[in-house]
């Protein structure tokens, strides 16, 4: 099974297509452009450099959330599109559980952490083993106060991940325990591989139930609820 992965849900750019056993291409970009700009040559790119086309693709995933408002919807219309055009069934994967995937092999709990606002973050808990990823929490918005209280009730090896990450292993409370560990920078963002390991396992549905899951009310629709109070 070839899968076509595209995650745009932060300020990285990241597509590959992989098989069960092999990224047969990967493409991932820190970008100040918008994703809108640079998704598609990026599709077009990976695509080329695995030698296929997206006929030869038999489905396709997308991070469909937490994450930046704009940066979801054009991922998960990208794949909406290209699902409806050329018939191919697709899937989206939460963030956090992609993320997770970046630390595959790691022995322990995996901690993914996304910047929300304020001081709170998205969050969710793993443990990682034998290269089986096991979900301990559900996907969350949690304090930073909250996190490292759990993350302290820990007595294992911890590994941080996420663009939230840095901030939370800095933290006072957590930069005295030795079993937290911050994940290397190459692995510390969204990765486009690990969003389709997180994938090839699940159910894959149609573009018509795919969506975008954001976790908090959007500035469109909090100004909505505001205008009608």
């Amino acid at each position: 099974m070839i899968l076509l992965g595209i995650d745009t849900s932060g300020k990285t750019a990241s597509v590959a297509v992989c098989d069960e056993e092999n990224v047969l291409a990967q493409t991932s970009v820190l970008t100040r452009l918008t994703h809108s700009q640079v998704i598609m040559p990026i599709c077009n790119d990976v695509l080329r450099n695995a030698g296929i086309t997206l006929n030869d693709v038999d489905a396709m995933v997308v991070s469909n959330g937490p994450g930046s408002y704009t940066g979801l919807r054009i991922g998960v219309s990208a794949v909406k599109a290209m699902s409806y055009a050329m018939k191919k069934k697709c899937l989206g994967v939460s963030t956090l559980e992609s993320l997770a995937y970046n630390m595959r092999g790691f022995h322990g709990v995996v901690c993914p952490v996304m910047k929300a606002r304020l001081d709170l973050m998205y969050t969710a808990f793993f443990t990682s083993h034998l290269n089986e990823i096991t979900r301990i929490l559900d996907d969350s918005i949690l304090s930073v106060k909250d996190i490292v209280a759990r993350l302290k009730s820990y007595h294992g090896d911890v590994i941080l991940v996420g663009d939230g990450a840095k901030e939370i292993f800095e933290n006072e409370e957590i930069a005295g325990l030795d079993n937290v560990m911050l994940a290397p920078p190459h692995l510390r963002l969204q990765l486009a591989s690990s969003l389709c390991y997180a994938s090839f396992d699940k159910s894959f549905g149609t573009a018509e139930t795919l969506n975008a899951e954001y976790m908090q009310v959007t500035k469109a629709e909090k100004d909505l609820q505001e205008k009608n109070a």
